[in-house]
């Protein structure tokens, strides 16, 4: 004689289907956004935004070697001496400043790259490129629009080789802002996506 319990359970009630036993590889569904190739666009997103990075602080690099190189010899006497004017002298030591910047993370970066090895942590890392880059690119338009009036006013009067290379010092400076404030936004990018665990 049969059990009734057993015949109601079998007249129309779906067979429950067990998951996958663990090590069932197989038959395992994976979740959205995992997997190899999504791990390798990670990877590549990631290398190529460290290149672009390094791309861009070398641009400023130069452009701020130009600007700094240029202004201090922009010396052709008497009234034509930038070093009279606080504003060529403050393009200047934004241009000394800016170099140095960009020639310590141009190097730091060039060692990750080359030695896989990060000097700090991701974290602060990230902190401090996205700060330092951003500090860095408002002191060079800071210092490039101090300078642009005055160049301006005595461009009206006399035009000749000391305006003209204050001029240019000016354009190197506003070029090498460009290169990092594009640089600061890369490191906003890579600061947003970071995982505090």
């Amino acid at each position: 004689m049969s059990d009734p319990n057993d015949q109601k359970a079998t007249v129309g009630a779906p067979i429950p289907i067990a998951p996958p036993a663990a090590g069932d590889t197989e038959n395992q569904t994976p979740a959205a956004g995992t997997g190899v190739g999504h791990i390798i666009r990670k990877w590549k997103r990631e290398d190529l935004l460290k290149r672009g990075s390094l791309g861009l602080r070398c641009i400023a690099l130069l452009f701020s070697l130009l600007a700094f190189i240029i202004m201090a010899s922009n010396k052709h006497g008497d009234w034509k001496d930038f070093d009279r004017y606080e504003e060529y002298r403050y393009v200047l030591a934004i241009a000394i400043l800016s170099t140095l910047y960009t020639g310590l993370q141009v190097m730091r970066q060039v060692h990750e790259l080359s030695t896989s090895k990060e000097a700090f942590s991701r974290q602060n890392l990230a902190l401090l490129e996205f700060f330092g880059d951003q500090l860095m690119a408002y002191l060079l338009l800071s210092a490039a629009s101090s300078a642009v009036p005055l160049t301006n006013k005595m461009r009206e009067n006399n035009d000749n080789i000391f305006t003209d290379s204050s001029a240019s010092a000016i354009s190197m400076e506003f070029i090498a802002f460009l290169a990092l404030a594009v640089s600061a936004m890369i490191a906003g990018y890579k600061l947003s996506n970071q995982t505090y665990i």
